[in-house]
């Protein structure tokens, strides 16, 4: 059976929660990425940002990026899963939470990304497509 840990993105970096969108946004540009994990000071995961949120939780609502903090976004309870997690484990997690990438976790401690693109790499055909299908149903978005 295929651990997480084998397909995970392991060069993941986390926005500190206390650094602006402005922060965030650049880090994205960087990493040539579309979403980080929100870290706090003790390192632990506290959400997950996306583009997409900076544009519209920010920017769209007439906030400042360079004001409002990565923290601000990291609302409701993160969604991760453990490096020694079965790859169809951390599927199940992504089709139920319709995430395309999930947080590694060791020790409480971010130690990759596994994305939807790292599965489709390496993984059965089927079992991909049944992943793609469930995380693109449409679901009203929270307001």
């Amino acid at each position: 059976m295929s651990v997480v840990r084998e397909f995970m993105t392991t060069d993941a970096q986390c926005i500190k929660e206390h650094q602006s969108l402005t922060d965030a946004a650049r880090m994205m540009l960087d990493l040539d990425c579309g979403s980080l994990p929100i870290c706090g000071d003790d390192g632990k995961l506290k959400g997950m940002i996306t583009d997409r949120d900076i544009v519209l939780r920010c920017v769209a609502a007439g906030r400042d990026p360079l004001e409002m903090l990565a923290g601000e976004l990291a609302t409701g309870k993160p969604y991760w899963v453990d490096a020694n997690a079965s790859v169809d484990a951390a599927i199940d997690i992504m089709e139920r939470h319709q995430v395309r990438r999930l947080p590694v976790i060791v020790d409480h401690k971010l130690v990759g990304i596994l994305s939807q693109g790292d599965i489709a790499r390496n993984y059965a055909e089927e079992r991909v497509g049944e992943l793609v299908e469930q995380i693109s149903e449409r679901h009203p978005m929270p307001a």
